[in-house]
């Protein structure tokens, strides 16, 4: 453990970090760790049918196919591979072997766009601290972690590995790029969309892999869908649709400046037929997105910025 913070202190530095909900700091981002025995606990008083979606992605060792051999007296039935024994004319048999590991990706979008926030923080901040346990948790179950960080241009990828100096460089970039993102100009407000980083995705990680999207999805064109199914037919894929109180409900009655791509906006929140559209737009969105992770075999959960990550999720 003194190793460990010795390597911490050694890449960051001991000082600690006050961000006000603007950027996660890296004391935040390590801390996500201590939610883990929370998680454990709350997971005991869960009824099993109840359990938090992403529990499947941390179930531990699964099994892999190793080989294929003839059947021999004792070998279990429903493991006959039954092509090879057509082909063959003999009885041959799946021989599997437990696994080592696996790999638990997260796709961190940190685009313009989640650079948003009315209460508690930005949408950056919760979208970081949920990579951040995910990692944590990754490490803790002896999962090979590495993640693909997105800031609407640039994509920083990390190959999985098994090791706290490697989870260490990744929390250190998601602090950069959080920091990074606060001073970008009206130029740089332009969302271009998750096909890209989700197609880097695709190339990096191995069959079987889980991977974890965490996005406010405000860009969920063509494009991304068609890079999201991809995606999903190589691993296993949770949609984490990050989102402000302010986005799912308009304000309250009054006029309101906002200010998008260097004009400033006028709306006036009292007309119920305003308040209704803008309800039923965001709900609109979430259950097309819900809709497609169905289709998909994705799994779709929402997290939101005024409520604690560990709170919303059960990593078990």
């Amino acid at each position: 453990m003194q190793r460990f913070a010795k390597l911490a202190a050694g890449l960051f530095g001991r000082r600690k970090e006050k961000a006000g909900g603007l950027f996660a700091s890296l004391d935040e981002l390590m801390e996500q760790r201590k939610n883990l025995a929370y998680l454990h606990q709350k997971s005991k008083l869960v009824p099993s049918d109840m359990a938090g979606e992403v529990k499947s992605a941390f179930k531990g060792r699964g099994i892999e196919m190793e080989e294929i051999r003839e059947y021999t007296f004792g070998d279990d039935v429903r493991d006959i591979d039954w092509r090879v024994t057509a082909r063959k004319k003999t009885p041959y048999t799946k021989v599997y072997a437990e696994e080592r590991d696996r790999e638990i990706y997260v796709l961190l979008d940190l685009s313009p766009s989640m650079v948003f926030g009315t209460k508690k923080e930005l949408k950056s901040v919760t979208a970081s601290k949920a990579a951040a346990l995910i990692g944590w948790m990754a490490q803790e179950n002896h999962d090979r972690f590495g993640a693909v960080i997105y800031d609407g241009g640039t994509i920083r990828t990390f190959k999985s590995q098994h090791n706290r100096a490697h989870l260490l460089a990744v929390l250190k970039k998601i602090l950069e790029t959080g920091q990074k993102i606060l001073s970008y100009t009206v130029k740089n407000s332009e969302n271009n969309g998750l096909s890209r980083p989700l197609q880097a995705m695709t190339k990096l990680i191995k069959s079987r892999a889980a991977v974890f999207v965490v996005s406010d999805f405000r860009s969920f064109g063509e494009a991304e869908k068609k890079a999201l199914a991809a995606l999903s037919k190589k691993g296993q894929v949770f949609c984490l649709n990050v989102f402000d109180r302010l986005e799912e409900q308009a304000p309250k009655s009054g006029e309101y400046m906002v200010a998008e791509n260097g004009r400033n906006l006028v709306f006036d929140s009292r007309p119920k037929a305003f308040r209704r559209a803008y309800h039923d737009y965001f709900s609109a969105k979430k259950s097309a997105l819900r809709e497609f992770c169905r289709r998909f075999g994705c799994r779709y959960i929402e997290l939101r910025t005024d409520t604690d990550i560990f709170r919303q999720l059960n990593f078990i």
